[in-house]
């Protein structure tokens, strides 16, 4: 076994989530397309397997282990880059019809050839920004959970992916630890506007690496006003602002659950 693999199965033990010789062997091969494309493309500055298994892998993985994911889940991940966290949450749980998002067309190229490498099925690339597939009438509420490792403030992410979540869905943000809590209220008023509320804020060491994470749940409520998302480029510019005084107390005290 390699130190890679080792690393990935045990990890996903401590989360809570048993994967098969058969899962080790996908997450083998998709490391090794990584690599391949990666020396063409740049798709990721990670490229030591090992590392994979924990930056990549692991943290994609520990939604599993925070929040249940019913079977037949229709998944979207918006700003998928090379396939995180849309892949590793396939191969775990193929059950999941996964939509992977990304405006970047070379990373969509090496994702349709490594899923195809890989035989995994019931998973659809879409070429495009999130502000304007967020008002196509084929993916405006039509997931029950959107899930998205994109960098940006929480409140902008919250803007680009709550469009797509049914009412009654999750949207759920990967994060690092640091400074959650001020992002969870920067982004209250945000929130409230698009429709979604705090669920839970879970933070966590990720397994094998000793790296602190988080998970910002987030649950859709109500419907997304129609002018949501807005242009592309106006929600970094221009991002919902916070709520201040009472408004923000009222996201206070979420800590680790």
């Amino acid at each position: 076994m390699t130190e890679a693999r080792r690393i990935l199965s045990s990890g996903a033990k401590r989360l809570g989530i048993k994967l098969s010789s058969a899962h080790l062997d996908l997450f083998d091969a998709f490391t090794t397309l990584l690599l391949e494309w990666n020396a063409k493309f740049n798709l990721t500055r990670i490229t030591d397997p090992a590392e994979i298994a924990i930056k990549h892998y692991l943290d994609s993985l520990s939604l599993l282990a925070f929040v249940d994911i019913p079977t037949g889940f229709r998944v979207i991940d918006v700003g998928t880059g090379a396939g995180f966290p849309g892949v590793p949450l396939k191969i775990a749980r193929p059950d999941l019809e996964i939509t992977l998002l990304d405006s970047v067309r070379k990373k969509l190229t090496f994702l349709e050839s490594a899923l195809e490498c890989l035989g995994l099925s019931d998973v659809h690339l879409v070429h495009g920004r999130a502000e304007d597939l967020g008002k196509a009438e084929s993916y405006r509420e039509k997931f029950d959970l959107v899930v998205s490792r994109a960098v940006g403030r929480l409140n902008v992410l919250a803007e680009l992916c709550l469009p797509f979540c049914r009412v009654g869905g999750l949207f759920v943000a990967y994060k690092g630890a640091k400074s959650t809590q001020a992002e969870a209220e920067e982004a209250s008023n945000a929130v409230n506007i698009l429709g979604g509320k705090l669920e839970a804020v879970h933070e966590f060491v990720l397994p094998e690496g000793n790296l602190q994470r988080s998970l910002v749940v987030i649950i859709k409520k109500k419907p997304t006003p129609v002018q949501y998302p807005r242009k592309a480029g106006v929600p970094e510019r221009n991002p919902l602002q916070a709520l201040s005084g009472r408004g923000q107390k009222l996201w206070q005290g979420y800590g680790s659950l």
